[in-house]
């Protein structure tokens, strides 16, 4: 059986793959499928952005489809940058604009409470649409720090382990994350609909 993965970022692949690998699952990217996916993320939460995609590369394929769509979210900020994660200082924005501009908001925050968020959608070509969640709890550091991972990692900080998740080793933020949280439950939902 295969699973479309709607997207063409190298990584998340790889993750996708890495964790379905003893499955029964096949998992593909788009590209190679020859297949581009461009869709406007326009949902106001995480689930909603993950089924528009999801959705959109099961109508272009035919086959199961799944995307995820991720982001950090900061209790003094009401839940920002949330959904705009990606572009929190604008379309195109790098990360360190994004960390820069979430520094700036946090200036006079005490409240330093904040949480990565990724949801994952699963399409079938019936139509079937399942959602799964994970989340992985810390809070916003004052300044940058660790040159791991990528986006917002370098000032979430996991008071756990006195460190940023930019600094935490990879295979141990790939068991306690909030995307290794989520891809555990599709694979547990996979598991079920084989």
């Amino acid at each position: 059986m295969r699973l479309v993965l709607a997207t063409n970022n190298q990584g998340k692949i790889r993750e996708f793959k890495a964790m379905l690998a003893d499955s029964p699952w096949e998992v593909v990217g788009l590209g190679e499928l020859g297949i581009q996916l461009d869709v406007e993320e326009t949902a106001d939460t995480f689930e909603g952005n993950a089924i528009i995609k999801a959705t959109r590369a099961m109508q272009l394929s035919g086959e199961v489809a799944v995307s995820d769509d991720s982001g950090i979210c900061v209790e003094a900020l009401d839940g920002a940058p949330g959904v705009y994660s990606a572009r929190y200082s604008g379309e195109g924005a790098t990360d360190y604009q994004n960390n820069i501009k979430l520094l700036e908001m946090m200036a006079n925050h005490a409240n330093r409470k904040a949480k990565f968020v990724c949801a994952i959608a699963v399409v079938s070509p019936d139509n079937e649409i399942k959602t799964m969640r994970g989340e992985f709890e810390g809070e916003i550091a004052y300044s940058m720090q660790g040159s791991g991972g990528f986006g917002y990692d370098v000032l979430f900080y996991l008071s756990d382990y006195k460190m940023t998740s930019a600094q935490i080793p990879a295979e141990l933020k790939n068991k306690i994350s909030h995307r290794a949280k989520a891809l555990e439950k599709l694979r547990d939902y996979l598991e079920d609909i084989e």
